[in-house]
């Protein structure tokens, strides 16, 4: 079994994990969905996040950007993250399922520039 969670708002992939609305978690086996669940976001706080989706038992986080610590700190829980993602939510999660998701490796470095992760 795998979990992957998604960083979103309204099932669209969301720009910055920290200031996502919510995190999907989608259940896989087999490379197959088997269940969604959304988990509001509980705020952002320096190293809170990862050490949350760990605990839930993420494998995987895709988001379409994210800060250095907490890249890092994923790093540490063994989680892999996948980032510069875009669209739709569980599309993303199968397409990852699939192999045919990369991440860019799109670090946000300025968080007050929240929205030049795309650099």
């Amino acid at each position: 079994m795998m979990k992957i969670a998604v960083a979103s708002e309204n099932k669209m992939v969301t720009e910055h994990f920290g200031h996502c609305r919510e995190f999907i978690i989608f259940d896989a086996e087999n490379d197959q969905i088997i269940k969604a669940e959304t988990i509001t976001n509980p705020g952002h706080k320096p190293g809170f996040l990862p050490n949350f989706l760990a605990d839930r038992g993420v494998n995987i986080i895709i988001s379409g950007g994210m800060g250095k610590g907490a890249v890092e700190i994923f790093n540490e829980r063994n989680i892999e993250v996948i980032l510069g993602a875009s669209g739709d939510a569980k599309a993303v999660a199968e397409a990852y399922l699939q192999g045919a998701l990369k991440s860019t490796g799109s670090v946000c470095h300025e968080h007050q520039h929240h929205n030049e992760c795309r650099e």
